[in-house]
Parts: C-alpha cells; structure tokens; sequence
C-alpha cells in the first residue's frame, strides 16, 4: 500500500496518494505502534503530500511531530531523526522562512559531520541546502564557501562526472550569476 500511495505521489495524483497514506498510517499505527519507524516514516511521507498540495501548515504540524517522535525514540543522531529535521528545514525554506530553515540545516549539517564524517552523502546534501538557504537570502560570500566546499569533495570522493558532482558545480555557477561574476561562470561551464 505504502507503495502505490508512492506511485501516486510521482504521479501527481495527490488525493489518491492521501487517502492511501492515511490508511497505512492507521494500520502501521494499530499493527506496530505509533511511534514505530515505519510509521514515522509514513507520516513524513503524508506530510509531503500535504506539502505538494500546497498544504504546508498541515505538512508543518505533521514533520514536527515526526522529528519529535524520531529524536525521542531514536535520538537525535539517528539518520531517520536527521531527515525528518531536514524535511522540516525544507518546509520552512520552501516558505521563505530562512532563519528557521537556516537553523536547522546547520544543526543537520553539524549532526551529520560529527556522526557520519564531513565526506558522507548526506552530510555533503546537508552543506549544500544550507549553502542554498545562503544564496536565496543573497548571502553570497557564505554559499559560495559552502558550495566550493561541497563541489571539490564530490569531485574527489565521487568523480568530476558523477551527477552530484555536477549538481554542485551547478549551485556554484548559479551563486556566481547572480553576482554577474561572469568569468567565474564561464570557467565552470566550460
């Protein structure tokens, strides 16, 4: 079930993808418990439908409780309680809220360093929202750190051609546009 609800949320379908998430949500809740993970993770994945739905107060109130269920059960150093604080932080940066989005991007960030190392995926991931939330406030000089940072340990660790690598360079040559520092942007499309 939790399957096709996926399959209706890539396709847009959002009410079909709601009314199965909810289904699952109260079997996971009556089958395992409510603070189970699987459940958890069932309610972050309804708080997204809310969210594409435009819905964000109710996609707010839905990954809080999640994040605070997941720091309680797991702690706050579990991977599971780290992505549900970054989904928080993308809910408030996608509203333009950047000091709360700020915040917990760099307490993601901080976690994810310490716990996973500064070369892992995820903590790579979290630097380069936290660089985005920067570059949308026009904090140039910080994104553009961040990002130079994230760009040479993609390269590094997973190649010049790989996807996130790329991703990267992208971010980059955007902060550089947007400060019309055109051989900075000339010089990384080439």
């Amino acid at each position: 079930m939790g399957n096709l609800a996926s399959t209706y949320r890539n396709q847009g379908r959002w009410k079909e993808a709601e009314e199965v998430e909810v289904q699952v949500i109260e079997t996971r809740k009556r089958v395992l418990r409510a603070d189970h993970p699987d459940t958890l993770i069932s309610m972050g994945n309804l708080a997204s439908t809310f969210w594409n739905q435009g819905r964000c107060k109710e996609a707010e109130e839905l990954f809080v409780q999640v994040m605070e269920t997941f720091k309680r059960v797991l702690g706050a150093e579990h991977p599971d309680t780290l992505t549900s604080m970054g989904n928080l932080a993308s809910t408030f940066w996608n509203q333009g809220r950047w000091k709360e989005a700020e915040e917990l991007f760099v307490q993601v960030m901080e976690t994810r360093k310490r716990v996973f190392g500064a070369e892992h995926p995820d903590t790579l991931t979290s630097m380069s929202n936290l660089a985005s939330t920067y570059r949308n406030q026009g904090r140039w000089k910080e994104a553009e750190e961040l990002e130079v940072q994230v760009m040479e340990t993609r390269k590094r660790v997973f190649g010049a051609e790989h996807l996130d690598t790329l991703t990267s360079m992208s971010n980059l040559v955007s902060t550089y546009r947007n400060q019309g520092r055109w051989k900075e942007v000339e010089e990384l499309e080439v």
